[in-house]
């Protein structure tokens, strides 16, 4: 069980980190009208549309896995032991040591032999 958790818990950093990263990577709507009017940005990689389409894939993707590694992480985390019963404090009480009787001190062998009235 620990091992799935600390899979799961390396693929959510992984696509976190991943998804951060395309998502700075990509472009705004306000990149493409400096495009139109022949600056020059226009040619890439991917092609003048195909690194929008890519790039916005990938983060879906990406965000998905995300989001499924999270709510698996939540399903696990939240899951009880099939021997616990009770709650915390119960289960502390049940382990606690009984408290230990001290029987009253006797006076004092002076203090006794007072008269008191």
């Amino acid at each position: 069980m620990n091992v799935l958790l600390t899979v799961l818990l390396a693929v959510q950093m992984i696509s976190a980190v991943a998804m951060v990263g395309l998502i700075l990577v990509q472009h705004g709507k306000g990149a493409d009208m400096g495009a139109a009017f022949g600056s020059g940005g226009s040619g890439s990689l991917f092609g003048a549309s195909g690194s929008a389409n890519f790039l916005s894939r990938t983060t879906a993707v990406l965000a998905t896995v995300f989001f499924t590694s999270t709510l698996m992480l939540a399903y696990f985390g939240t899951a009880r032991p099939a021997t616990s019963t009770g709650s915390v404090l119960e289960n502390a009480a049940l382990t606690a040591p009984a408290p230990v009787i001290v029987a009253p001190a006797l006076p004092a062998s002076g203090a006794g032999q007072i008269p008191s009235k």
